[in-house]
């Protein structure tokens, strides 16, 4: 009986592309306008519902 071992051989890891990067630049730049937007006219009771449920969502304490 004979052992083999298997190679995957080098990987290669390929660099983004500038459409690519552009892209995921965008799309960051809008979802953070858009948190930034959207908790800036939003009612502080709102926000704070929203933070508080959030935080018993996760089973943090916060009374």
């Amino acid at each position: 009986m004979t052992a083999r071992t298997i190679s995957a051989g080098p990987s290669k890891i390929l660099a983004p592309s500038r459409a690519e990067i552009l892209r995921a630049a965008l799309v960051t730049f809008t979802l953070g306008a858009g948190l930034v937007f959207l908790a800036g006219f939003a009612y502080p009771n709102a926000v704070h519902n929203a933070a508080h449920d959030t935080r018993h969502s996760l089973s943090f304490p916060c009374h």
